[in-house]
Order: C-alpha cells, then structure tokens, then sequence
C-alpha cells in the first residue's frame, strides 16, 4: 500500500458501495454516475494492494479485505459527518439553501403550497426538495430536515409528531363501471387491487381483516408511490391512498366508507447540531406550525 499517495475521497464510494450492494446503488446515492462509482473502487484497491469486492451477476460481494477496512472507514466518515454539522450549525447567515426530504406525494402534492408560504416569509432561503420513500440518514447529511410517515430512529435527531394522514380505498369511475362496486372488504378479493412489491404493509392490513393474500394476488405491484397513485388513476384496480392525495383526482370515487385503515402518523426530523443554524430553524419552525395536524 502506498499511503503518501492515499486518497481518502475514495472512502466516501467504498461505502455508498458496501451499504447498497451495487455499483448502480452506490451512484444514486451519492448523486453521480456508476462508472465513477466503480473507478473510484478501482483506485482504492490499487492503493491498498487488495481485492475489496467480487463482482457477481447479482451486485458486490464484500471480500474479508472490506470487512476489514469497513469500521475504520466508518469512523473517519463519522468524523468528516461531524465537522460537516458542526460548520453549519455555526453559520450565522439565513441566506441559503435547506434540503428537506419527504415521500413522492408529499412533495408532489402537500408540500408545494406550504413552501410557497416559506417563500413568501423568507424569499432568502432556497429549499431543495428530495423525494424519496427511503428514511433519509440525516446523519450523513442526505437531507437536513426530514418528513415521515414512520418515526426516525436515527440516534441525536430532534423528532416532532406534527400531524396524521388518513388513508382510503379509492379506484376509478371507469374500474367500477366496468367491475362493479365492492360493498364490503370481503369482496376486494374478487377485484383488480393494486399493491406493493416488496413493502408488506399492504399484505398486513389484509391479514389482520382475516383475508390473507400474497403479493402475487396484486393485478399490479410497485412500491413506488408516484406509480402506485397513477395506476389508480389509470384505472387498473382499487388502490389505497392517501386521501389528501386520492382528492387531486375528481374521477376517484371512495370505497368501503366503514374500513378503517389505521391514519400514518408524520414525523419531523432534523439532526440536533444544525438545528441551530438560523435557516434552518426557520424551515423547522414554519413546518411545524403550518402542516395540518389532520389530513383526511
């Protein structure tokens, strides 16, 4: 190993590749491209004079070599993590930029009038918004405020419950002209459901009604919640949506008034260092008041 040569930027693509299993994976996570991703495993191989990774049809399989290397790397991205947060927390100017991180519909649909409020109040902060269904690290600084249907487990996070969103059972005027309309839980197994590929929640919320099914009962699968609403929209069968969601849509008609399925309960979260950075906890404070504490 050449360590006068050592370039500890490759540390960042060993892990996104250790976390993710993949090239592919590794590159969406860190934003860039897959073969950036593997030449920066390359070079870090050579460095260290070792194999890190087999490469297989199925993605990366981490070589005793990377298990190795793994909790030093962690360490020093822990503490590169660290000084990050505590820069920012130390800036005293609102002007800039807040990431917040929320699931497909609530940055498609609740979301955009709230921050055009923000704008309004504070035109000096510039929000990027992350959609995604995955629970951001906020450790590692993917988001600096998160909004989530699940409570945050990540350690040193300030987490607030903000609110509820009821969920309903909706489909299409279409679907029901040409299938009719179910008048009871029971009689969805008889339609064109909509369901979720490898989220359970779904399957769950069957069992515990005393219908079990498998995913391979679902006319239609994703876990995306984007295509999961379109398919609704589209017709191909029922579907369980969120309802604030669901009304964007004049044409979806409710379902099964007297299911109840349980509401989601939201979630803010933001990591304690960089809370106190003033945009931020502009962004925080205005969230917090201003999301409904109901939606149905």
């Amino acid at each position: 190993m050449n360590t006068g040569e050592f370039n500890w930027t490759l540390i960042r693509s060993f892990l996104a590749a250790l976390d993710r299993g993949s090239l592919m994976g590794a590159a969406r996570a860190l934003s860039t491209s897959q073969p950036t991703v593997g030449r920066h495993i390359g070079e870090l191989e050579g460095q260290l004079g070792v194999v890190l990774f087999e490469r297989t049809g199925r993605g990366l399989v981490p070589t005793p070599h990377a298990q190795r290397l793994a909790e030093a790397a962690r360490a020093m991205s822990a503490a590169a993590d660290q000084l990050a947060r505590q820069a920012t927390g130390a800036q005293a100017q609102v002007r800039g930029s807040v990431r917040i991180s929320a699931s497909q519909p609530v940055t498609c649909v609740l979301l955009p009038p709230l921050l055009r409020q923000l704008r309004e109040l504070h035109p000096d902060i510039q929000i990027e918004l992350i959609s995604s269904n995955a629970v951001s690290n906020l450790l590692q600084r993917e988001a600096d405020i998160a909004l989530r249907m699940v409570r945050p487990d990540q350690g040193s996070l300030v987490i607030k419950r903000v609110g509820q969103v009821a969920i309903g059972t909706f489909a299409h005027r279409d679907y029901l002209r040409r299938r009719g309309t179910p008048r009871q839980p029971a009689d969805l197994l008889s339609h064109d459901l909509i369901g979720n590929d490898r989220n359970t929640d779904i399957l769950r919320g069957f069992a515990a009604m005393g219908l079990p099914m498998q995913r391979e009962d679902f006319a239609v699968r994703t876990d995306d919640l984007n295509a999961y609403q379109a398919a609704v929209n589209a017709g191909l069968g029922v579907g369980f949506l969120a309802r604030y969601a669901a009304r964007q849509n004049p044409e979806l008609m409710p379902l099964l008034p007297t299911l109840e399925i349980p509401a989601l309960p939201m979630w803010l979260a933001v990591h304690r260092e960089i809370r106190s950075n003033p945009r931020i906890r502009r962004v925080w404070d205005f969230l917090s008041h201003t999301l409904p504490p109901a939606l149905a």
